[in-house]
């Protein structure tokens, strides 16, 4: 039986809404643990997807080995902005009115200890595209390469088949973006729109260049579920990626930023991080979250 979250593994949904929350002020340690315990009995890792901040596992008294937060980049030449949270929740349906009525339920269940810090109702795009046009994930691994990559090995109970995830909100410039020629475009991300073909010559700027996975020792693989999110005029990426560590983002977010060679990833011509967080994703057992490192008794 499969110890991970599987919705990690399967494809983007159709409908997703993606929440971070902040334990409620006057919230107790007895209702915290009491509302986490009760989450963890209602979550099947595939509709529903659940990550642990810092702030949540000081508060159950509880250390995972490889958990911190987000602070930003060091010698970053981008704005990189840090917003910890408590819990982390990715709801994933077909149908649009299933995922509303299950945000329903979840808040009810949520209420008496977080709140919510931020709400994002995102979607899949054609076969998977970014709002860019661009498809969205092409590098990622598959298969037994997909689960090394996204999930904590071993066999220690309650650690193995984790994960760790990374998230940051991009809100997409499209004013920007429509300005700039298609070969221009096409040399921000490395790759032709048309038929999604890495270009040979693309400069060092390029994207693809900038995150090349193979290209950092250790390698820096991840698994990726990013989504597109609009709300009212603003529009853009959610982007997702869970790694057995952090270490895959932080390094690729460093080389994105400018922070190794003083060389910006080109996206940042026409797309701005708003947020940044990381959260700990417990493994499965018996059908529910695992969370007996989480010291709930």
């Amino acid at each position: 039986m499969n110890l991970f979250q599987e919705g990690i593994l399967q494809a983007a949904p159709a409908h997703a809404v993606y929440l971070s929350l902040n334990i409620k002020a006057g919230a107790d340690a007895v209702t915290v643990k009491s509302v986490v315990r009760a989450l963890a009995d209602k979550t099947d890792g595939q509709s529903l997807v659940i990550g642990f901040g810092v702030s949540l596992l000081q508060v159950l008294g509880s250390e995972i080995a490889g958990m911190k937060e987000f602070h930003g980049i060091d010698g970053s030449r981008m704005r990189l902005p840090a917003t910890p949270a408590a819990l982390w929740c990715w709801l994933r349906q077909h149908e649009r009115g299933d995922l509303v009525r299950q945000l329903h339920q979840l808040l009810a269940l949520l209420a008496p200890a977080f709140e919510v810090q931020q709400q994002v109702d995102a979607f899949k795009y054609k076969e998977g595209r970014d709002l860019s046009g661009y498809e969205d994930g092409t590098e990622n691994p598959h298969d037994d390469a997909a689960i090394a990559a996204a999930f904590v090995a071993g066999d220690t109970p309650g650690l193995a088949g984790s994960s760790f995830v990374a998230i940051q909100q991009w809100l997409h410039k499209f004013d920007r973006f429509d300005a700039m020629a298609t070969a221009d475009q096409d040399n921000a991300v490395g790759r032709r729109r048309v038929d999604n073909e890495e270009l040979e010559d693309a400069p060092e700027s390029a994207h693809v260049k900038r995150t090349a996975q193979e290209d950092f020792t250790p390698e820096a693989f991840m698994l990726r579920r990013s989504m597109p999110w609009s709300a009212q005029d603003k529009a853009g990426l959610y982007f997702v990626a869970f790694a057995n560590s952090f270490y895959p983002f932080e390094v690729q977010l460093k080389r994105m930023s400018g922070a190794e060679d003083g060389v910006t990833d080109a996206l940042f011509q026409f797309t701005v991080p708003q947020t940044g967080s990381y959260f700990w994703c417990p493994p499965m057992q018996d059908g529910k979250l695992d969370v007996r490192l989480l010291n709930l008794i």
